[in-house]
């Protein structure tokens, strides 16, 4: 049920603290995922959140949960829109640029680690990781750390509590639609 993923994979988005997370959804149908995310969409559009698919394989797919006004919001720093260049984005219009994500997710021969804008990492970090293959970093939470060591874990610390009050909240019949947050 790609509610309970949501809650999962995505609390700290639906809370507020996060512009997105993205997790790998298994499903029966092509039908059934669509539908799926369609209902995900219009439970949750009022909160400023969109649930869209950037890549299918067999009978898995990648799911992207984000806040749309966080993203854009990353999309005005210079140092974010010169780095995407880099990549081949066109900071322009939000369905550009997410157009070029799927691009590249979906085409490309090694993962697009620019994603790591996409789901609100520092920059510094996401650079680091790159320049650095992944290697030699300072630690290693929802991501791998190269800046500021204490504020991530802080930050992972936040992200795991939040989860793990949305999972309780969800199995004890609090809906999805009523654990978002509405920020626009």
């Amino acid at each position: 049920m790609l509610e309970k993923c949501l809650i999962r994979f995505c609390s700290p988005t639906l809370a507020g603290l996060k512009t997105a997370n993205m997790f790998t959804y298994e499903f029966e149908s092509d039908v059934e995922l669509l539908d799926e995310v369609k209902n995900c969409n219009l439970e949750l559009k009022n909160k400023g959140i969109t649930v869209s698919v950037m890549k299918r394989n067999g009978n898995r797919a990648l799911i992207y949960v984000y806040r749309k006004a966080r993203l854009l919001k990353t999309f005005m720093d210079i140092h974010v829109v010169k780095f995407l260049e880099r990549y081949g984005y066109t900071v322009n219009k939000l369905e550009n640029v997410l157009a070029r994500l799927k691009h590249r997710i979906t085409d490309s021969f090694e993962f697009p680690h620019e994603i790591g804008v996409f789901l609100g990492y520092p920059l510094g970090d996401v650079i680091g990781f790159i320049e650095n293959s992944g290697r030699n970093c300072k630690c290693c939470g929802c991501w791998k750390v190269y800046c500021d060591e204490c504020q991530a874990r802080k930050t992972f610390a936040q992200y795991k509590k939040c989860t793990n009050v949305y999972m309780n909240l969800y199995t004890n019949g609090t809906p999805v639609q009523k654990l978002a947050v509405n920020i626009m």
